[in-house]
């Protein structure tokens, strides 16, 4: 038989109770049936009690409305309320740093020497016969070996390259996760994977599930805000998409510059009150369809207009950094200029101050009670030119990012924000040959073996966790799924993700899909 969760108590400011019809399922979990649904799983009596209660509670209501002691519509649920996991949580925000195109982890994260000294070389037609390539010509294919230089830092001694000098001096507050692997290796579905678990459209990420699952403290901003440097993402919006969840779960892009969100403000001539009375009608007209259909997506529009009126104070605030002391702003490099570059593939010039500004804003956020701040940088997808482009975005990068960490940690953030440093996949030792060139200076797509950093959050710092073979090819030790990423990832903000779902055309859909398990290893 269904078993249908449904809330109640939807105040704003506390958590509705989760209250469970029908026999106890097997994965109770956060699972959503569609009205319809709902009314034909009534029994008769149930039928008969409600309706006879229904036509009572009509009559009341019709004779306190007339007196004007309530409403003529009721008030809907706000969807972002807050809500407790399915445990104590240790995470309570989240900043998830995408560096799209696919960073070279053995120019950043895992030194190879053994490549360095096989540079040139083929690799056995074994290793190559059954691989599959976005560009290189395996025929030709060489190694190539990396001219950076590692040492050892913190008190962990963890490696990182000589583009990193300042994430390098917050060594002790990352896990390293150096065999993480995946079964894309094209840019999109490869990020559509790391954001919602399949390479497929049509599917919430992770920021929206989190927003399912817990809703947002924050009542003047998004619980999901999008924050983008560069040139954008080849996935664009399909990275924070809430998919079949309704729209209020969605990422909220925002500029950090100008206008936060496009037309948030009044136009001219429309003060304040007559702004209110419109949205009170429209509020009316919503509530009264919803009353009807009872449509989830009503109830996304009524919080959707709300949320935009009271944004309009709390979004320019937000991004006003004149109260922000000028050590922060220096701490961040948000003054700094760009270096000169010919190459625009990291987005042009303006992008170190972009990126700079949008750490910044990101601790901003999370102290306002945002949820999930998603920061996006395009593009890291060296296939030419990888040492002097990669030695830009890395300087782009490094110190804003070492920066947050560090400014968290001071305000006393860090112990419940969890930071994720990671793309889609990583770059290949051998150098990219495309059409025949003879200069190789560059890496292709590599999805079986590459890095990515979190921090923060309960998770376990000063740790590298697993390992690469001696060129970097494949994992020898500690494989990890996108998956148990994701699982690790909700449990640290307090939820089994085998009970996270959400019903859709008949299936309980879940972030992890049919797979997933938690890495006990990663949690302090």
């Amino acid at each position: 038989p269904y078993t249908t969760l449904f809330r109640s108590g939807s105040s704003r400011g506390g958590a509705p109770a989760l209250q469970q019809r029908g026999p106890a399922p097997r994965s109770v979990g956060v699972i959503s049936m569609h009205p319809v649904e709902q009314q034909i799983l009534q029994t008769r009596r149930e039928f008969l009690a409600t309706s006879a209660n229904g036509i009572g509670a009509l009559a009341l209501g019709a004779m306190l409305t007339r007196e004007g002691v309530i409403s003529a519509a009721p008030p809907v649920a706000d969807p972002l309320a807050p809500r407790a996991p399915h445990f104590p949580a240790r995470a309570r925000n989240c900043i998830f740093i995408f560096m799209e195109g696919a960073p070279s982890q053995m120019d950043l994260f895992d030194p190879k020497p053994k490549l360095n000294e096989l540079h040139g070389q083929a690799l056995p037609e074994s290793m190559t016969k059954n691989v599959r390539f976005a560009f290189i010509k395996k025929e030709t294919a060489r190694l190539m070996g990396s001219p950076r230089k590692f040492q050892k830092h913190g008190q962990c001694g963890m490696d990182f390259s000589d583009l990193l000098p300042h994430m390098a001096k917050t060594a002790d507050e990352w896990l390293m996760i150096r065999s993480l692997h995946t079964e894309q290796f094209n840019h999109h579905p490869g990020q559509l994977v790391l954001h919602s678990g399949r390479a497929m459209f049509g599917l919430p990420t992770v920021g929206s599930w989190l927003n399912y699952g817990l809703g947002s403290p924050s009542g003047n901003l998004p619980g999901y805000v999008v924050l983008s440097a560069g040139r954008g993402t080849s996935g664009g919006a399909s990275l924070w998409q809430s998919g079949f969840l309704p729209s209020s779960y969605a990422g909220v892009l925002f500029r950090n510059q100008g206008e936060p969100v496009l037309n948030l403000k009044n136009p001219p001539g429309i003060p304040m009150s007559l702004q209110r009375k419109g949205l009170d009608a429209l509020m009316e007209l919503n509530q009264s369809s919803f009353s009807h259909f009872n449509d989830p997506e009503i109830a996304s529009r009524i919080a959707a207009y709300e949320l935009a009126f009271r944004m309009q104070s709390a979004a320019p605030e937000l991004i006003d950094l004149s109260g922000e002391d000028a050590r922060t702003l220096e701490m961040y490099g948000v003054n700094r200029p760009d270096p000169p570059i010919k190459a625009q593939r990291g987005g042009g010039p303006g992008q170190y101050k972009a990126f700079a500004t949008n750490c910044l804003l990101a601790r901003r956020m999370v102290e306002r009670g945002v949820r999930f701040v998603s920061i996006m940088h395009a593009s890291w997808d060296h296939h030419s030119n990888l040492d002097s482009e990669l030695a830009y975005n890395a300087g782009m990068a490094d110190q804003p990012i070492a920066a947050l960490i560090k400014d968290l940690k001071q305000r006393g953030l860090l112990e419940d924000t969890m930071v994720v440093w990671g793309s889609e996949f990583g770059r290949t030792p051998l150098g990219e040959n495309r059409n025949g060139s003879p200069n190789v200076t560059g890496r292709d797509h590599h999805p079986f073996a590459f890095t990515m950093l979190m921090a923060g959050g309960g998770v376990k710092g000063g740790r590298v966790y697993g390992e690469t073979d001696e060129i970097g090819w494949s994992i020898v030790r500690d494989p990890v799924d996108l998956h148990d990423f994701h699982a690790t990832l909700l449990h640290q903000f307090g939820f089994d993700h085998l009970r996270l779902t959400h019903r859709f055309q008949g299936r309980d859909f879940r972030l992890t899909d049919v797979s997933g398990r938690v890495i006990k290893e990663w949690i302090a």
